[in-house]
């Protein structure tokens, strides 16, 4: 699919000193004919290369844009003021930087997509150029097969033609213009007519976004303003053959720095599309340190095609650097399946039990007995320790209500080891699936869309969505950075985790610590080498105030203090069940064994540390390795300067001198 890709800062007519917009003082030279090329054309661009010219330098990187299928200009040039002799200059993609806004009743299309390659050329001494800064990749698909005659390419042509005159008089060398078709119903600016897989008559089937009079401005201009604003800000946009927007997708700088810590589960929500709101929204969702959802990215999806997911979740995968989450979560969806499976096949795929329960009503409200067939359901689903057990439950469901026929149920069934919680023992969820039948899980936008809002509007309440989460996460850093929590039990597990988890994750702890005293009768039945297998009754509610004694099977090795429980508890949410600790303390162990606190739950877990990645998987030099690593490193010094006055005044004082000499810093660059 065609696809435009704005990663970079974006670089405007608007230069340093002073800039020559489309410079055309380096005339090329034909790959075959140009008497001034020299043996360096046929190399990469890389820093440390040197010209005996500024026009050598940029006939290279003119040669190297032909071969590589895209054209070049000055971008800025900087020059001495009193000699007016250029001393640096800057030689971009002719896709680089946006044209400045007309004020015409019919301005040109905008052909410019803020592509980042260029490279920063400086003189450093009379007449010897060396390049001193090269970024290769384009934004937008670059093909040498694709004959599109650039302008400087032209000059190209008319070097060579200069310096062998033909025995016919020269003819005019016509330009020969590219018009791009500009989104429909908009004048804004994102633009493209080349289709990354080479394929130019594939995508008529295709549908694009029902955008109304305004919303696709409205989406435009936020993403620019978010990437004027935020540098490390990513967004892709895929347009058909037509210029009309197909998908959209985008994270900001929180987002993508959150992924390297939350990257094991991700949910991907596609509520939006499900329910056909009229704003087809998709969202990246994952789980932060307190057990709230944060945002890891999200898009517009023109349809619920394999095609389309495909190109969404590349998008979404080239943004997070190619990264793949461990466990991702869907609705069920069978284009979704194929893609998930496509773009991350080693992730495990489950999907989401909330959505398929959701539909029962829906699926099952009309059949006679509704009330009791849902019960059944629930209770397979929800309450089945063992596998035998839900098979048991459905079975009896089925042949008791007469459900052989029912093809939803029949799907249910063949997928089941993709949604019932009993097959999904060995997965880790980090609570992102309700294991409970009253349980829920609430959508990260949830209250701020509903079936009919715009694109238009949602793109400002987005903002104010993402306020309010980052406020809520800092509230709750500093709640469980600067206060200490209520112990309710005089249990050594309670203390031992109250000094370790954030609040929020000590509140659910805290619940099941409480609950070890609805368990009795922690009974030892069978010894095998090191491992004593345990029955732990307890006494749980069923309907109302209805209870009911259950067993709970936990295994126990004593030689690795390793602990497992039928419930499962620790995979569905990252902390120990009631069932285990009592264990435990017959056992009489005092502490959690240190392999069961998982450190995403900790109070200092963003302060100590981003994903560890293989070095050799780190590119050092990449603009969002330094965001990331900077980012971990100011965390410790917002928490410690939020905690007093002095503290403040110290980091505000500190923080203000680092900014001062940035500032001059760029100004010694020119």
């Amino acid at each position: 699919m065609e696809e435009v890709c704005l990663n970079s800062e974006p670089v405007f007519d608007d230069g340093d000193d002073y800039e020559v917009e489309g410079d055309s003082s380096g005339v090329g030279c034909d790959d075959e004919t140009g008497e001034n090329c020299s043996k360096k054309k046929r190399s990469e661009p890389t820093v440390g290369l040197e010209f005996d010219s500024f026009d050598e330098a940029y006939d290279f990187y003119n040669v190297y844009g032909k071969e590589q299928g895209f054209g070049i200009r000055v971008s800025n040039s900087w020059f001495r003021s009193k000699r007016k002799e250029r001393y640096r200059a800057k030689l971009s993609c002719s896709s680089a930087g946006f044209k400045k806004k007309s004020e015409a009743n019919n301005p040109r299309p905008e052909t410019r997509t803020g592509c980042p390659a260029m490279v920063v050329i400086r003189l450093v001494d009379s007449k010897t150029w060396r390049i001193v800064d090269v970024e290769l990749e384009h934004n937008h698909p670059v093909n040498p097969q694709i004959k599109r005659f650039y302008k400087s390419h032209k000059r190209m042509v008319l070097a060579a033609k200069k310096a062998q005159p033909p025995p016919e008089p020269v003819t005019e060398v016509h330009t020969i213009r590219l018009h791009r078709r500009a989104l429909m119903n908009t004048g804004c600016n994102v633009y493209l007519n080349v289709d990354e897989m080479g394929h130019a008559d594939h995508v008529d089937h295709f549908k694009h976004l029902e955008l109304k009079e305004g919303d696709a401005l409205a989406v435009y201009n936020y993403l620019c303003r978010m990437k004027l604003t935020n540098p490390n800000f990513f967004y892709l946009m895929d347009l058909d053959d037509e210029g009309r927007l197909r998908n959209v997708f985008w994270a900001d700088a929180r987002s993508r720095v959150a992924y390297g810590f939350f990257c094991d589960t991700v949910t991907i929500d596609t509520t939006c599309l499900a329910n056909r709101y009229e704003m087809p929204l998709i969202s990246f969702v994952g789980v932060n340190h307190h057990g709230h959802s944060v945002l890891l990215g999200c898009g517009f999806l023109g349809q619920e095609s394999k095609e389309y997911f495909v190109w969404i979740f590349r998008a979404w995968l080239k943004c997070m650097q190619g990264h793949f989450p461990e466990v991702i979560i869907t609705d069920q969806n069978k284009p979704l399946q194929s893609a998930v499976s496509e773009v991350f096949p080693n992730a495990r795929h489950c999907y989401n039990v909330c959505c398929i329960t959701q539909r029962v009503p829906e699926r099952l409200g009309g059949l006679q007995g509704y009330e009791a067939i849902k019960r059944q359901l629930n209770k397979a689903v929800y309450n089945s320790l063992k596998i035998a057990e839900f098979e048991t439950s459905w079975a009896d469901m089925i042949k008791c209500h007469g459900l052989g026929d029912n093809k939803w149920l029949q799907t249910l069934y063949e997928e089941r080891q993709a949604w019932v919680p009993v097959y999904l023992k060995d997965i880790f969820f980090v609570g992102m699936i309700p294991i409970q039948e009253h349980e829920s899980l609430n959508a990260f936008f949830d209250g701020y869309v509903h079936k009919h809002t715009s694109f238009k509007e949602f793109v400002d309440k987005y903002d104010l969505a993402l306020h309010r989460k980052h406020m809520k996460e800092a509230m709750a850093d500093l709640e469980s950075t600067n206060s200490s929590y209520e112990l309710k039990t005089r249990c050594n597990f309670e203390v031992q985790l109250s000094k370790v988890y954030t609040k929020e994750i000590f509140r659910k702890f805290q619940s099941e610590v409480e609950g070890m005293y609805s368990c009795f009768n922690t009974k030892q039945v069978r010894v095998n080498g090191q491992i004593a297998t345990y029955i732990v009754k307890e006494r749980v509610e069923v309907a109302g105030s209805e209870k009911e004694v259950r067993h709970f099977e936990v295994l126990y090795d004593t030689s690795q203090a390793d602990i497992r429980c039928i419930c499962s508890l620790f995979n569905y949410k990252g902390y120990l069940c009631r069932h285990a600790m009592n264990v435990l303390n017959y056992n009489g162990v005092e502490e959690v064994p240190s392999r069961y606190i998982l450190p995403r739950w900790g109070k200092d877990y963003k302060r100590r540390g981003l994903l560890d990645l293989n070095p050799g998987d780190i590119d050092v030099n990449n603009p969002i390795y330094w965001h990331n690593l900077l980012y971990r490193f100011a965390i410790p010094v917002v928490e410690v300067g939020a905690q007093s006055s002095d503290h403040y005044k110290i980091a505000l004082q500190e923080l203000e001198e680092l900014l001062k000499r940035f500032n001059l810093a760029e100004d010694n660059l020119v």
